[in-house]
Protein backbone atom coordinates (compact mmCIF):
# COMPACT_ATOMS: atom_id res chain seq x y z
CA UNK A 1 0.00 0.00 0.00
CA UNK A 2 2.80 2.39 0.86
CA UNK A 3 4.22 2.58 -2.67
CA UNK A 4 0.89 2.54 -4.60
CA UNK A 5 2.50 0.20 -7.10
CA UNK A 6 -0.66 -0.30 -9.17
CA UNK A 7 -1.02 3.43 -9.90
CA UNK A 8 1.91 3.32 -12.32
CA UNK A 9 0.88 2.13 -15.76
CA UNK A 10 -0.25 3.10 -19.23
CA UNK A 11 -3.43 1.06 -19.61
CA UNK A 12 -6.89 2.38 -20.43
CA UNK A 13 -7.94 2.27 -16.78
CA UNK A 14 -4.89 4.24 -15.70
CA UNK A 15 -5.88 7.03 -18.09
CA UNK A 16 -9.51 7.26 -16.98
CA UNK A 17 -10.76 9.87 -14.54
CA UNK A 18 -10.87 8.74 -10.91
CA UNK A 19 -14.44 10.09 -10.69
CA UNK A 20 -15.65 7.69 -13.38
CA UNK A 21 -13.87 4.71 -11.87
CA UNK A 22 -15.23 5.53 -8.42
CA UNK A 23 -18.83 5.67 -9.67
CA UNK A 24 -18.45 2.41 -11.60
CA UNK A 25 -16.81 0.70 -8.62
CA UNK A 26 -19.59 1.73 -6.21
CA UNK A 27 -22.40 0.49 -8.45
CA UNK A 28 -20.63 -2.70 -9.51
CA UNK A 29 -19.63 -3.70 -5.97
CA UNK A 30 -23.12 -2.90 -4.63
CA UNK A 31 -24.77 -5.14 -7.24
CA UNK A 32 -22.36 -8.00 -6.60
CA UNK A 33 -22.64 -7.68 -2.82
CA UNK A 34 -26.45 -8.02 -2.73
CA UNK A 35 -26.74 -10.59 -5.52
CA UNK A 36 -27.94 -14.07 -4.59
CA UNK A 37 -27.67 -15.53 -8.09
CA UNK A 38 -24.72 -17.70 -9.05
CA UNK A 39 -25.27 -16.74 -12.68
CA UNK A 40 -25.08 -13.01 -11.96
CA UNK A 41 -22.04 -13.33 -9.67
CA UNK A 42 -20.22 -15.56 -12.16
CA UNK A 43 -20.91 -13.06 -14.94
CA UNK A 44 -19.63 -10.34 -12.61
CA UNK A 45 -16.46 -12.35 -12.03
CA UNK A 46 -15.91 -12.53 -15.78
CA UNK A 47 -16.36 -8.75 -16.07
CA UNK A 48 -14.00 -8.15 -13.13
CA UNK A 49 -11.38 -10.42 -14.70
CA UNK A 50 -11.74 -8.52 -17.99
CA UNK A 51 -11.19 -5.23 -16.13
CA UNK A 52 -8.17 -6.70 -14.37
CA UNK A 53 -6.62 -7.79 -17.67
CA UNK A 54 -7.40 -4.39 -19.20
CA UNK A 55 -5.54 -2.68 -16.33
CA UNK A 56 -2.46 -4.85 -17.02
CA UNK A 57 -1.50 -4.99 -13.34
CA UNK A 58 1.52 -6.81 -11.98
CA UNK A 59 0.29 -10.36 -11.46
CA UNK A 60 2.44 -11.39 -8.50
CA UNK A 61 1.33 -8.78 -5.92
CA UNK A 62 -2.26 -9.03 -7.15
CA UNK A 63 -2.31 -12.78 -6.57
CA UNK A 64 -0.83 -12.28 -3.09
CA UNK A 65 -3.71 -9.97 -2.23
CA UNK A 66 -6.24 -12.45 -3.55
CA UNK A 67 -4.56 -15.27 -1.63
CA UNK A 68 -4.72 -13.25 1.58
CA UNK A 69 -8.45 -12.68 1.18
CA UNK A 70 -9.18 -16.26 0.15
CA UNK A 71 -7.33 -17.55 3.20
CA UNK A 72 -10.25 -16.31 5.32
CA UNK A 73 -12.83 -17.96 3.05
CA UNK A 74 -11.30 -21.32 3.99
CA UNK A 75 -12.86 -20.94 7.44
CA UNK A 76 -16.25 -20.41 5.79
CA UNK A 77 -15.85 -23.65 3.84
CA UNK A 78 -15.10 -25.42 7.11
CA UNK A 79 -17.82 -23.93 9.30
CA UNK A 80 -20.81 -23.15 7.05
CA UNK A 81 -21.41 -26.72 5.78
CA UNK A 82 -21.50 -27.89 9.40
CA UNK A 83 -23.65 -25.12 10.88
CA UNK A 84 -25.85 -23.52 8.20
CA UNK A 85 -29.03 -24.74 6.53
CA UNK A 86 -31.21 -27.83 6.82
CA UNK A 87 -30.64 -29.89 3.67
CA UNK A 88 -27.75 -32.23 4.46
CA UNK A 89 -25.72 -34.96 2.82
CA UNK A 90 -23.54 -37.55 4.51
CA UNK A 91 -19.80 -37.52 3.88
CA UNK A 92 -18.38 -40.28 6.03
CA UNK A 93 -19.28 -39.56 9.67
CA UNK A 94 -20.10 -35.89 8.89
CA UNK A 95 -23.46 -34.40 7.93
CA UNK A 96 -22.75 -31.53 5.56
CA UNK A 97 -25.31 -28.88 4.66
CA UNK A 98 -25.79 -28.29 0.94
CA UNK A 99 -27.08 -24.80 1.74
CA UNK A 100 -23.87 -24.12 3.67
CA UNK A 101 -21.75 -25.31 0.75
CA UNK A 102 -23.72 -23.12 -1.63
CA UNK A 103 -23.35 -20.09 0.62
CA UNK A 104 -19.60 -20.64 1.04
CA UNK A 105 -19.19 -20.91 -2.74
CA UNK A 106 -21.25 -17.76 -3.30
CA UNK A 107 -19.23 -15.75 -0.76
CA UNK A 108 -15.97 -16.96 -2.32
CA UNK A 109 -17.11 -15.87 -5.79
CA UNK A 110 -18.25 -12.50 -4.46
CA UNK A 111 -14.96 -11.95 -2.61
CA UNK A 112 -12.82 -12.57 -5.67
CA UNK A 113 -15.12 -10.56 -7.94
CA UNK A 114 -15.10 -7.51 -5.68
CA UNK A 115 -11.34 -7.65 -5.08
CA UNK A 116 -10.52 -7.97 -8.78
CA UNK A 117 -12.81 -5.09 -9.69
CA UNK A 118 -11.45 -2.81 -6.94
CA UNK A 119 -7.85 -3.56 -7.89
CA UNK A 120 -8.62 -2.77 -11.51
CA UNK A 121 -10.69 0.35 -10.89
CA UNK A 122 -9.43 2.01 -7.72
CA UNK A 123 -5.84 0.77 -7.41
CA UNK A 124 -5.05 2.34 -10.77
CA UNK A 125 -5.67 5.79 -9.25
CA UNK A 126 -3.66 7.33 -6.44
CA UNK A 127 -5.30 7.92 -3.07
CA UNK A 128 -4.91 11.67 -3.65
CA UNK A 129 -6.88 11.44 -6.91
CA UNK A 130 -9.57 9.33 -5.23
CA UNK A 131 -9.87 11.87 -2.42
CA UNK A 132 -10.25 14.75 -4.88
CA UNK A 133 -12.73 12.64 -6.89
CA UNK A 134 -14.90 12.24 -3.78
CA UNK A 135 -14.93 16.00 -3.40
CA UNK A 136 -15.70 16.53 -7.09
CA UNK A 137 -18.66 14.13 -6.78
CA UNK A 138 -19.94 16.31 -3.91
CA UNK A 139 -19.38 13.65 -1.29
CA UNK A 140 -18.85 14.99 2.22
CA UNK A 141 -15.80 17.24 2.46
CA UNK A 142 -15.05 15.71 5.83
CA UNK A 143 -14.87 12.24 4.26
CA UNK A 144 -12.47 13.51 1.60
CA UNK A 145 -10.26 15.19 4.20
CA UNK A 146 -10.36 12.10 6.41
CA UNK A 147 -9.20 9.87 3.55
CA UNK A 148 -6.46 12.22 2.34
CA UNK A 149 -5.00 13.15 5.71
CA UNK A 150 -5.29 9.64 7.19
CA UNK A 151 -3.39 8.20 4.26
CA UNK A 152 -0.81 11.00 4.42
CA UNK A 153 -0.09 10.45 8.10
CA UNK A 154 0.29 6.72 7.67
CA UNK A 155 3.52 7.73 5.94
CA UNK A 156 4.45 10.12 8.75
CA UNK A 157 3.99 7.47 11.43
CA UNK A 158 5.79 4.87 9.31
CA UNK A 159 8.77 7.16 8.74
CA UNK A 160 9.05 7.99 12.45
CA UNK A 161 8.85 4.30 13.34
CA UNK A 162 11.60 3.39 10.86
CA UNK A 163 13.82 6.21 12.17
CA UNK A 164 13.43 5.10 15.79
CA UNK A 165 14.00 1.41 15.03
CA UNK A 166 17.11 2.36 13.04
CA UNK A 167 18.38 4.34 16.03
CA UNK A 168 17.73 1.35 18.30
CA UNK A 169 19.69 -0.99 16.01
CA UNK A 170 22.61 1.46 15.88
CA UNK A 171 22.71 1.24 19.68
CA UNK A 172 23.01 -2.57 19.40
CA UNK A 173 19.48 -3.29 20.56
CA UNK A 174 18.70 -7.00 20.14
CA UNK A 175 15.08 -7.96 20.94
CA UNK A 176 14.46 -10.88 23.22
CA UNK A 177 11.97 -12.20 25.77
CA UNK A 178 13.06 -10.05 28.68
CA UNK A 179 11.98 -6.95 30.59
CA UNK A 180 14.47 -4.71 28.77
CA UNK A 181 12.96 -5.63 25.39
CA UNK A 182 9.40 -5.03 26.57
CA UNK A 183 10.36 -1.64 28.04
CA UNK A 184 12.25 -0.64 24.87
CA UNK A 185 9.39 -1.66 22.58
CA UNK A 186 6.96 0.29 24.75
CA UNK A 187 9.19 3.37 24.56
CA UNK A 188 9.47 2.84 20.80
CA UNK A 189 5.72 2.90 20.21
CA UNK A 190 5.21 5.76 22.64
CA UNK A 191 7.87 7.93 21.03
CA UNK A 192 6.51 7.07 17.57
CA UNK A 193 3.14 8.55 18.52
CA UNK A 194 4.64 11.57 20.30
CA UNK A 195 6.99 12.47 17.44
CA UNK A 196 4.25 11.90 14.85
CA UNK A 197 1.96 14.23 16.80
CA UNK A 198 4.63 16.91 17.02
CA UNK A 199 5.38 16.62 13.31
CA UNK A 200 1.69 16.83 12.39
CA UNK A 201 1.37 19.98 14.53
CA UNK A 202 4.26 21.60 12.67
CA UNK A 203 2.76 20.66 9.32
CA UNK A 204 -0.60 22.12 10.35
CA UNK A 205 1.09 25.37 11.38
CA UNK A 206 2.93 25.49 8.06
CA UNK A 207 -0.37 25.01 6.18
CA UNK A 208 -1.98 27.87 8.10
CA UNK A 209 1.00 30.12 7.36
CA UNK A 210 0.52 29.39 3.67
CA UNK A 211 -3.11 30.47 3.77
CA UNK A 212 -4.86 27.10 4.08
CA UNK A 213 -8.61 27.83 4.27
CA UNK A 214 -10.04 24.32 4.42
CA UNK A 215 -9.99 23.69 0.67
CA UNK A 216 -7.62 21.36 -1.13
CA UNK A 217 -6.77 22.22 -4.72
CA UNK A 218 -5.47 19.21 -6.71
CA UNK A 219 -2.26 19.67 -8.66
CA UNK A 220 -3.58 17.45 -11.46
CA UNK A 221 -7.06 18.47 -12.63
CA UNK A 222 -8.69 15.43 -14.24
CA UNK A 223 -11.32 16.72 -16.63
CA UNK A 224 -13.96 14.39 -18.06
CA UNK A 225 -13.20 13.27 -21.61
CA UNK A 226 -15.12 11.44 -24.31
CA UNK A 227 -13.28 8.26 -23.34
CA UNK A 228 -14.48 8.60 -19.74
CA UNK A 229 -18.10 9.04 -20.81
CA UNK A 230 -18.00 6.01 -23.12
CA UNK A 231 -16.45 3.82 -20.42
CA UNK A 232 -19.01 5.01 -17.86
CA UNK A 233 -21.94 4.17 -20.14
CA UNK A 234 -20.55 0.76 -21.10
CA UNK A 235 -19.71 -0.14 -17.49
CA UNK A 236 -23.09 0.93 -16.13
CA UNK A 237 -24.85 -0.97 -18.91
CA UNK A 238 -22.87 -4.12 -18.05
CA UNK A 239 -23.71 -3.64 -14.37
CA UNK A 240 -27.37 -3.23 -15.26
CA UNK A 241 -27.26 -6.52 -17.15
CA UNK A 242 -26.13 -8.21 -13.94
CA UNK A 243 -29.28 -6.91 -12.26
CA UNK A 244 -31.37 -8.43 -15.07
CA UNK A 245 -29.60 -11.77 -14.61
CA UNK A 246 -30.44 -11.58 -10.92
CA UNK A 247 -34.14 -11.12 -11.73
CA UNK A 248 -34.33 -13.95 -14.26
Amino acid sequence: MMDERFTHGNSLLHKLSAKVKLVVAVFFVAVIAVSQSFTAVTAGLVLAAALFMTARLDLSPAMKRLAGANFFTIFLWITLPLTYGEQTTAVGPLQLSLDGLRLAALITLKTNTILLSLMALLSTSSVANIGHALKALHISDRLSFLLLFSYRYIFVIHQEYLRLTRAARLRCFVPGTNLHTYRTVGYLFGMTLVKSWNRSSRIHQAMLLRGFDGKLIPMDQQAMTYRDIVFLLVALTATGSLILLQLL
